[in-house]
């Protein structure tokens, strides 16, 4: 699976789960940490919690392991770092707070609703 098909398949799962407001930046230019950033939010610390655990199942079933994970223990900001991928998925509340997107402002924005066609 190649890296777009890989953000394809997140960006799915999480809008079958009903994130909210999914956001992908593309920050390969930016950092060595990644070339891509999805962030999602969840209405509750139990909705992120499976909005994340989605993620990781379903890709798992593809054969792709997360190289880390954090956050699971509070469930306010759940980090999966597939590497290439780096899938954020907060809770409303927390998302505002560290307003990741303000921060990574310079990264490429991705036209979500292109990745659910």
């Amino acid at each position: 699976m190649d890296i777009q098909e890989k953000l394809r398949k997140i960006v799915k799962v999480l809008d079958s789960k009903k994130a909210e407001d999914i956001e992908v930046l593309g920050i390969r230019d930016l950092t060595v940490l990644s070339d891509y950033f999805v962030i999602a939010n969840g209405t509750s610390t139990t909705h992120t919690r499976t909005l994340a655990d989605e993620v990781e199942y379903q890709l798992s079933q593809e054969g792709i392991k997360p190289a880390r994970t954090e956050g699971h223990n509070g469930s306010n900001w759940i980090v999966i770092d597939y590497s290439d991928i780096i899938v954020h998925v907060f809770y409303k509340e927390t998302r505002e707070f560290y307003q990741l997107e303000r921060l990574w402002a310079d990264g490429e924005h991705v036209d979500v609703e292109e990745l659910l066609k």
